[in-house]
C-alpha cells in the first residue's frame, strides 16, 4: 500500500486500530460476512470510494458473494441518491469484471410495476408494524417510498430482509444528518432480530471509516430506539 511508503506512521496507527484493535475487541463480534456488509455499506454512505475499492477487493477474496455486492449497492440509490451511488456501482462492476465474473448477474426482482406498491407496503409493515400498510396514503413521497424504496429494492432476492435493514442503518449512520430516520431504522433492525448490542457492535466495526461524531450519534439513536 502506498501509505506505508509515504505515510508509514499513520499507516501503522490506522492498521492497528482498524484491523487489530477493533476486530479483536472482547465483545460480540459479527461474523465476517456481516462485518464486510456493514463496512462496505458505511463506506458507500460516507462517500469513501477509494477505501471501498480496497475493502471490496479483500471481501471478494474472502468469499463475499457478488450478488450481495450488487444488491447492497442498488439499495443505496434509495437512501443516498443515484448521484452518490453510481461511483460505487461502477467500482463494483470493474472489480467483478476483473475477476472474470460475467455481468449482468442473474435478476433478483420479485415485484412488477403492477404490484410494487402493495408488496412494498407489506414489507414496511413486516419491519415496522401493521400500521405501515396504509402509511403510503399520507402523501406522494410516502407512496413513492413504499413503491420504490421498499417495493423495488427491499423485496429483491440476494439479501435477507434483516440484512437489507442493516445496510440501511449503515447508509444513514455514515451519511449523517438523518438521525430521525436512523432511530426509526434502528428500531426496524431490532424488530427483525438485529438487537441493541448487535447494532452497537456494527457501529464499532464502522468507526474507523466514519469517525467518532457519526458513530456516537448512531449509538445515541440506537439507545433511543431501544427505549421505544
Amino acid at each position: 500500500m502506498d501509505l506505508y511508503e509515504k505515510d508509514p506512521e499513520f499507516a501503522e496507527c490506522f492498521a492497528h486500530f482498524a484491523f487489530r484493535e477493533i476486530v479483536n475487541e472482547e465483545s460480540r463480534q459479527p461474523d465476517p460476512f456481516v462485518r464486510d456488509l456493514a463496512v462496505l455499506a458505511a463506506l458507500i454512505g460516507c462517500g469513501g470510494v477509494e477505501v471501498y475499492k480496497e475493502r471490496l477487493s479483500q471481501a471478494l477474496e474472502n468469499g463475499f458473494a457478488p450478488i450481495a455486492v450488487k444488491e447492497m449497492t442498488y439499495q443505496a440509490a434509495a437512501y443516498l441518491g443515484y448521484g452518490r451511488m453510481l461511483p460505487f456501482l461502477n467500482a463494483a462492476n470493474a472489480l467483478l469484471s476483473e475477476r472474470g465474473i460475467r455481468l449482468p448477474l442473474e435478476g433478483q426482482a420479485t415485484t412488477t410495476l403492477a404490484n410494487r406498491l402493495e408488496k412494498g407496503a407489506e414489507t414496511q409493515a413486516e419491519i415496522f408494524g401493521a400500521q405501515m400498510k396504509k402509511a403510503w396514503r399520507a402523501g406522494r413521497i410516502n407512496r413513492l417510498l413504499a413503491a420504490n424504496c421498499f417495493g423495488d429494492y427491499y423485496t429483491r432476492k440476494g439479501l435477507a430482509l434483516s440484512e437489507r435493514e442493516l445496510i440501511t442503518f449503515c447508509f444513514l449512520m455514515a451519511q449523517g444528518g438523518c438521525e430521525p430516520q436512523l432511530i426509526a431504522h434502528a428500531k426496524g433492525n431490532m424488530n427483525l432480530g438485529n438487537d441493541r448490542d448487535f447494532l452497537i457492535e456494527v457501529v464499532l466495526q464502522c468507526l474507523p471509516y466514519i469517525g467518532y461524531p457519526r458513530s456516537l450519534n448512531a449509538i445515541s439513536c440506537i439507545e433511543k430506539a431501544a427505549e421505544q
